[in-house]
């Protein structure tokens, strides 16, 4: 048995689970998500938990298990608390600015660059060179904040670019002199 499959999710006071069918729809204070469950696996609510089955202990069952209990688990996470990404600007005249819900980035090209904010997804910019991608969806705010770094990945020479507060960049070393 999956060890992350088996455990069971708790349900927090204020978040009401609903299961229809294959889909799980979790409704919490900051919003509603809703995940459609694969064939082989089933979920139930009992005593204030939700737990998560699977129909056999085949390949795919056993390989699918852990992954939606994560996927439910990552929804009423959501719902409750939310998810955030920090991210940071290197370089010198390298910034952003907030444009309403929208982001606007001077990154030392000819022309500053915009970033539309995704459904459900909020921009704070901490300062010029900081700024946090916030919503419910977990994998929706990674992947905004994975397309954001991909305007202009971290280079290895300088570290000029935008990375994630933590992130190590590996620098090279540059050309050596006589």
């Amino acid at each position: 048995m999956s060890r992350i499959g088996k455990s069971p999710i708790t349900i927090p006071s204020g978040v009401d689970v609903d299961i229809k069918s294959a889909t799980v729809t979790v409704k919490g204070p900051k919003g509603e998500l809703s995940h459609e469950l694969p064939h082989l696996i089933s979920a139930r609510v009992e005593d204030g938990q939700i737990i998560v089955e699977r129909a056999d202990d085949g390949r795919e069952a056993r390989s699918l298990h852990g992954l939606s209990r994560s996927l439910i688990n990552n929804m009423v996470v959501g719902v409750t608390q939310g998810f955030s990404k920090q991210l940071e600007i290197t370089g010198t005249g390298y910034r952003v600015v907030a444009k309403g819900k929208d982001l606007e980035f001077s990154l030392g090209f000819s022309h500053t660059v915009p970033f539309k904010a995704p459904e459900g997804i909020d921009f704070t910019v901490d300062s010029q060179t900081k700024f946090t991608v916030s919503g419910i969806d977990k994998q929706l705010v990674g992947e905004t904040a994975a397309r954001i770094r991909k305007i202009k990945k971290p280079e290895p020479y300088k570290g000029k670019g935008i990375h994630y507060v933590g992130e190590t960049i590996r620098r090279k070393v540059g050309k050596a002199g006589k």
